[in-house]
Parts: structure tokens; sequence; C-alpha cells
């Protein structure tokens, strides 16, 4: 359990030391209390879901402290795969083109998933008077940016810069910073009120992103990647009829071991009978259970999640499209490259052009 927590939080042991370093002590005490925090709420026994929680890597994320004053209301295109929206003060409504209003209060948080288009406002009934789109450019109606207007520091946007109603935006700008399999899991939009999680990181994202020092980015980077493990293993843990079939398999011991073999050793040459004989099943048994328990194949979960590795690998600058195929089990990068863009519907090359 524990080594499944230190591999999960791997990517943020090297920023340790720099946050220290630049908070002065604060921060590790605020640091090592959300990852205390993470680690009690959302590391359990070994399953799918701490697989796809893994992937999240924000790099180059949008983050900004929003400072609004009524009456106010923006309209948001810009497409980012996944968006989380937190309350700090005051109150705000978030209107999907498809659902119902959610009304986000102080400790509140809201996730939209892409393609999922939305307006943010005081009230449902306020026409938006600015659009959000791609690439986080904010204009007005008549298509005039409003960038330098409403900018008011660091990091720190809004109609007035003592606005009453505060929250945070944290926005997954690439497609590769999250898994296929986590965008498929996750409905179009999802909420948690402060009544049902808990967690110092919202307020910590809060001080640090008004924040201009060195290495700064990479830090805000790694706290939205551990805001949004922390909410979606509370929202996961807290909406039954809304779980996703894999998440089913829990409890069945055949079914955690097969996952935690792939998991680990995706470049091992797995095939059926080798899996059945490493988990101690039938060839038969353990497809059945784990179609049943996941909702697909062992062999369509190994592709899936080879497809993932291999996409966060190739954003790596010193990795090559014939080092990473060999590191999610090809023989050939020939063999590889075909794999990943049948499923992800492009090259490798592509990818890695898009995401570097």
């Amino acid at each position: 359990m524990f080594l499944l927590y230190w591999f999960s939080l791997a990517p943020l042991m090297p920023l340790v030391s720099v946050q220290i370093k630049i908070c002065d002590g604060v921060l590790r005490r605020h640091f090592w209390k959300a990852q205390i925090h993470t680690h009690s709420s959302i590391i359990g026994p070994m399953d799918t879901l701490g697989g796809l929680l893994d992937a999240p890597r924000a790099r180059g994320a949008f983050a900004l402290r929003a400072v609004m004053n009524s009456p106010w209301s923006l309209r948001d295109l810009a497409g980012s795969p996944l968006t989380l929206i937190a309350g700090v003060a005051g109150e705000l409504w978030l209107i999907a083109d498809d659902g119902d209003p959610v009304q986000i209060g102080p400790g509140d948080i809201a996730v939209i998933r892409a393609p999922t288009h939305y307006n943010l406002a005081d009230s449902p009934a306020t026409p938006p008077q600015m659009i959000i789109h791609p690439g986080q450019r904010c204009c007005d109606l008549n298509g005039n940016s409003l960038h330098e207007a409403m900018m008011h520091g660091v990091r720190t946007w809004g109609n007035d810069a003592e606005g009453s109603s505060v929250f945070l935006v944290g926005a997954y700008e690439h497609l590769s910073d999250i898994s296929d399999r986590l965008l498929r899991a996750l409905p179009p939009v999802l909420s948690l009120t402060h009544a049902d999680w808990e967690s110092p990181l919202v307020a910590l994202l809060c001080d640090e992103v008004i924040k201009d020092e060195p290495g700064q980015a990479a830090v805000l980077d790694r706290l939205l990647d551990l805001l949004l493990t922390a909410v979606l293993k509370a929202w996961f843990g807290k909406h039954d009829s809304n779980r996703p079939e894999w998440w089913r398999y829990q409890g069945d011991r055949i079914i955690e071991r097969a996952l935690r073999i792939m998991h680990d050793k995706p470049a091992n040459p797995w095939t059926m009978d080798a899996l059945a004989l490493e988990v101690g099943a039938s060839r038969a048994s353990l497809a059945r259970r784990f179609q049943e328990r996941v909702g697909e194949s062992p062999m369509t979960f190994l592709r899936n999640w080879r497809m993932a590795v291999a996409a966060d690998l190739l954003c790596q600058p010193n990795e090559t499209v014939s080092t990473v195929a060999e590191k999610v089990g090809y023989a050939t990068p020939f063999a590889f490259s075909a794999a990943f863009k049948r499923v992800r519907g492009v090259s490798p090359q592509a990818h890695r052009a898009a995401a570097l």
C-alpha cells in the first residue's frame, strides 16, 4: 500500500525541496499535510482507479484566481480537456449546455470534461458578457480582447480586484495530460460540496497561484494533479450510481492481481495464458471475471494502458519512438506506431509534436 502511494506521487518528489525553499517552511507544512490527506483519502487497495488517477500530469496547466462582482457572466468555449472550478468566497453558478445549473460556494468544487461548453455567472439568469476562447483568450461579445483590462496582478483576473466572488480555475490544456480512460469514465460535469469532502489543497492552491517565483509553474502543475486526484477519488467514493464498471472489481483478488501486474509491467509480453498462470486462475475464468468487473477484456485493458503510458513517455524530451515502443512491450517501432495510431487517432510523432 505504501509502495503504491509512493509510486503515485513519485512525480511530486523532486519538487518538495523546491517548494520548501520557496516558502521558507510555510509550504512545507501545508504540502505535507496535503500529501498526508491525499494518502489517507485516495490510497486503498490496488485498483484500476489508482492507475487512472496516476495519469494526470499537468504540463503548463492554466491556473487562475478569479475575482468578480455582480452582475457578471462568462461563456467558456475554450474546450480544455478537463477544468476544475473551486469556490473560495461568495457564490457562483456553473451552467452547462446540458444539465442542471450547479451552485458553487466556498469549499465546493466542480470538474468539467470536454467537449462540454458552459457559462459561469453570478446567477443562471445573467447573460454572458464575455467569452473564453481556446487558449484561454478572453474577449467581449464583439471579439475585443479583455486580457489587459481584467488582469489584477499575478494570475488574478476579474471585473473587480476587490470582487466578493472569488474562485480558482485550473485547466488541463493538453489531451496528453489526461488519459483517455479517465476522460471516458467521467460525466460531462461532476461536483462536490464542502460537506462532501475536506482537503487543504484548495487553500494551498489559492495561496500559491498568486506567487511569481522561480519554478512556480511546476509547483502549480503538481498541486493541480493532487487536487484533481483527491476530488475524483472523493466523488467516485460517494456516487455509487455513477461509478464506472471498472470500479466494481474491488474485492476480487484475481482481478486485483491481474490489474496490478499489467499496471506495473506493461512491457512484459503478456498473453491470456501467461496472465492466467500468473494470477492463479484458468484462462476462461479470468476472461469472464475481468469482462464482468472491469467492462473489457484483459488484453483490451492492457493495450489501452500501454498507450496511456506511451502517451506520457512521448512527452519526455529524452525519449524516442523506439525507446517508448520497447518500454510498453512492442518489438518494433512500426508495430507500436500502428497500435498507437489505432488507439489514439494520431501517430506517436504527431502526438509528441503537439505535446512538446
